[in-house]
């Protein structure tokens, strides 16, 4: 989850993490200790972000401007250019070798600070820290959102068009690259690498849920319908179904272990603030379902 860079945090932080999993698995910092390649200890896309972006490079207006782009690119030019590519391509080899060699001596220095902290220690330090994060524990998914709309009976079944609609909450409209994260206590919506969710539904605010093929899912949230695009449908699926009836489980006393005292009340503010206390369970959907 962290090389994945599922855990958004500083740089600093994440280098502390890299010298405590070599702790854990090295105890003591040693010259003779097997060193991990650096991709297995550091988010390589940290790197990768150090580097400066590639040139733009303006599309040509017309057709002649781009025949003649074409004829230049299978001649001299096309020869300059591709040397130009190769030279650019080894700076920013070496200067990604360099980096990954800064990242790696800042680990180290880390490590050496750990002297006599114990495998358990270290294990435990190192959750703790990736515990901070207020989304640790829910499984991330990437995700497309593409349509957040009003739902048709909270429109008195009138058809509303699939389109993207003014902001009703902080996610605004348009298509947006976002992480769904499916947790115990509710579903949110991050975007990718900032710690607070944009949003965050608790799973007693969720109406329904189901696939609208292989690569769409819809989660409908109180009046809200939200569509999203994934290759993880069948997982999200799975999840949220299985978080579902565990929800409902609790909220719900079995009918021949009836409650021997009144239930406790029930907090008015979740953990992590995610979102207020549901109300009591209405509806359960089934795993993939889907109203139209």
């Amino acid at each position: 989850m962290v090389l994945r860079g599922y855990v958004p945090t500083s740089e600093e932080t994440l280098q502390t993490l890299a010298a405590l999993r070599l702790q854990s698995l090295n105890s003591d910092f040693s010259t003779h200790a097997p060193f991990p390649r650096l991709e297995e200890l550091f988010p390589p896309h940290v790197l990768h972000a150090r580097l400066p972006p590639p040139p733009h490079q303006p599309p040509t207006k017309c057709r002649g401007a781009r025949l003649r782009a074409g004829l230049l690119a299978g001649g001299l030019w096309g020869q300059a250019l591709a040397k130009q590519r190769a030279e650019r391509d080894q700076r920013l080899r070496g200067r990604l070798r360099e980096e990954g060699a800064s990242t790696m001596a800042a680990i180290v220095e880390k490590w050496k600070l750990l002297q006599g902290m114990g495998r358990p220690e270290a294990m435990a330090a190192y959750v703790a820290l990736v515990r901070e994060w207020p989304g640790f524990g829910s499984t991330l998914f990437d995700v497309d959102l593409h349509v957040v709309r009003p739902r048709l009976d909270a429109v008195q079944e009138q058809p509303w068009p699939w389109a993207a609609l003014p902001p009703l909450s902080p996610l605004g409209s348009g298509p947006q690259r976002l992480w769904l994260g499916i947790g115990a206590k509710a579903v949110s919506l991050y975007k990718p690498g900032e710690p607070e969710p944009l949003d965050s539904f608790c799973y007693g605010r969720i109406s329904s849920f189901g696939a609208s093929d292989s690569s769409t899912f819809r989660l409908s949230v109180e009046d809200r319908d939200l569509l999203f695009e994934t290759s993880q449908v069948d997982e999200i699926a799975q999840l949220l179904n299985t978080y579902l009836a565990s929800a409902g489980a609790q909220r719900l006393p079995r009918p021949q272990d009836p409650p021997t005292s009144p239930p406790a009340p029930e907090p008015s503010v979740l953990p992590q603030r995610l979102c207020p206390a549901a109300g009591p369970w209405q509806r359960q959907p089934s795993v993939g379902s889907s109203h139209s």
